[in-house]
Parts: C-alpha cells; sequence; structure tokens
C-alpha cells in the first residue's frame, strides 16, 4: 500500500516528526560513557508516552523478527546496525552508537535514525561512516522531487557510499510510511535513476542510508532482532521521513534548531 497524505495529514506528520527528531535530539544529548542502553529505553518510553504518542516498536512482530520487539527504541552500537534490540550493556568511549525510532501521533507516523560517537574519542573510520551515511541522506533528499522516481533516490545513496568505498547491502532500506511505520514503495539504497515508483506531493518516505566498513553481509543476534556486521567491522545508519511537495522534499525530522 502505498497512502498519499492529504493537507491535514500532512500537518500532523509534521508534528510527529518533529516529536521524533526532538526525543532523538534529547537521548542524545543524555547518552554518555557508562549509560545503559535499557535507561536510553526508557527514557525513550517516558517522552513518547508524555507526548501522546505510540511507539511503532513495542508490538512490532514482523516475519524477520522474533516475535514482538518489546521496546521502545532501537539502540545499535558498533557493529550492530539496524534493529538493535535495548539490553543490559553500558557504552563506553568511543562506542559508535546508533538510535532509531518510529512513533505515531494523532494517526501518522515517523522514523528516523541518528549515528554519532559517545564521549570525546573520534575514531577515523567511525567518523567516515558516520559522515558517509549523512551525505548519502542529503543526497539522496535532493534526489526526492514530484515526478521523479524512487530508484533516483537509490541511485543518488549508492553512489555516495560506493564512491566513498563502501559496499551496499539491500536487504533493507528506506520505505514508504503513513498511518503506519512500513509501507511501499521499498527505497533500495543502490538502484537506477528513473526506475521504480513515481513520486507525487502527499507521500511519505523514510529514507535510510547505512552501511558497514568492510562488508555487505549481516549476522543477526540470538536475541532475533539485532543485525551486525558479519566481519565484526564497524556500522552507521541515518535516516529522516520526508514529504513529497511541490517543490521537491521537506525533512520532517529534523532537531528544534534546525527546523525554520
Amino acid at each position: 500500500m502505498i497512502e498519499v497524505l492529504d493537507a491535514g495529514q500532512v500537518r500532523r506528520a509534521r508534528v510527529a516528526g518533529a516529536l521524533v527528531a526532538d526525543i532523538l535530539q534529547a537521548l542524545r544529548t543524555r547518552a554518555s560513557v557508562g549509560t545503559n542502553l535499557l535507561q536510553i529505553d526508557q527514557w525513550a518510553e517516558e517522552m513518547v508516552l508524555a507526548a501522546g504518542a505510540t511507539s511503532c516498536y513495542v508490538d512490532y512482530a514482523p516475519s524477520f523478527g522474533r516475535g514482538p520487539f518489546g521496546h521502545y527504541i532501537c539502540t545499535a552500537v558498533n557493529d550492530a546496525v539496524l534493529h538493535g534490540r535495548p539490553h543490559d550493556h553500558q557504552l563506553a568511549e568511543g562506542d559508535l552508537l546508533t538510535l532509531d525510532l518510529a512513533v505515531v501521533k494523532d494517526g501518522v507516523a515517523a522514523d528516523s535514525a541518528v549515528s554519532f560517537l559517545v564521549g570525546a574519542a573520534r575514531p577515523p573510520q567511525a567518523v567516515a561512516l558516520i559522515a558517509a551515511t549523512e551525505r548519502a541522506l542529503d543526497a539522496a533528499i535532493a534526489a526526492a522531487r514530484p515526478g521523479g522516481r524512487t530508484g533516483d533516490i537509490s541511485h543518488a545513496i549508492g553512489t555516495v557510499l560506493t564512491g566513498a568505498g563502501y559496499t551496499v547491502n539491500n536487504d533493507f532500506g528506506g520505505h514508504g510510511i503513513g498511518s503506519t511505520m512500513h509501507q511501499d514503495p521499498h527505497i533500495a539504497n543502490t538502484g537506477r535513476p528513473g526506475r521504480g515508483y513515481r513520486l507525487r506531493p502527499g507521500v511519505l518516505l523514510a529514507v535510510e542510508p547505512w552501511v558497514m566498513a568492510d562488508t555487505d553481509e549481516l549476522v543477526t543476534d540470538p536475541d532475533g532482532w539485532t543485525l551486525r556486521s558479519a566481519t565484526g567491522c564497524l556500522t552507521a545508519h541515518s535516516e529522516h521521513t520526508i514529504v513529497i511537495t511541490e517543490h521537491g522534499a521537506e525533512v520532517l525530522t529534523l532537531p528544534s534548531p534546525d527546523r525554520g
């Protein structure tokens, strides 16, 4: 199903997107050396519920996971890249942490992820990985315009990531979003321009470049959810929810200081 939002739904999507962005920003500020991943999940729960929103994750039970996810946020550390299930783990100096959050507010969902380094350490490989996903996300947003195709977005992402020397896994990628978190169309992180679904105003998309330092192969943790690089290498993941407008793409999940 591909939803096309009306003007009222787009207004509500902006509210949902702002909520997701501001929660992620608050969690990023709080996360520090010694913070437990379960504490981050608790903070996320408190903020989501206080805002009158609903988690997209707690009861989420897709075919690729083992039963309901059971938590309010995905927390992926170092070699973990997607669907990181919070567990009893304390963050250390220099850890590469990805937080991925999706909520429904007033009937519309928003989804965003951010990767960052914990503490003051700045390992060059980690910095480069994060920067590559952020550049790929910027390129994807620039390529998303009415009349364009989802393949244009995929091509923009893949060009940046492969140009930075990384291989790309297409098992998971971006997706349509609306009244529910995961919808069509699928947005692969590589692709051919001019192919795929034709974009139109009112279409909401979650665009999410992610990459692993030296492999394109994933392995699944015993928890049935957390996906890691097969080689144990570092990973990074950046994501925004955007809406296609008459003039291009509007990013809905920018933190407060970046919203105009």
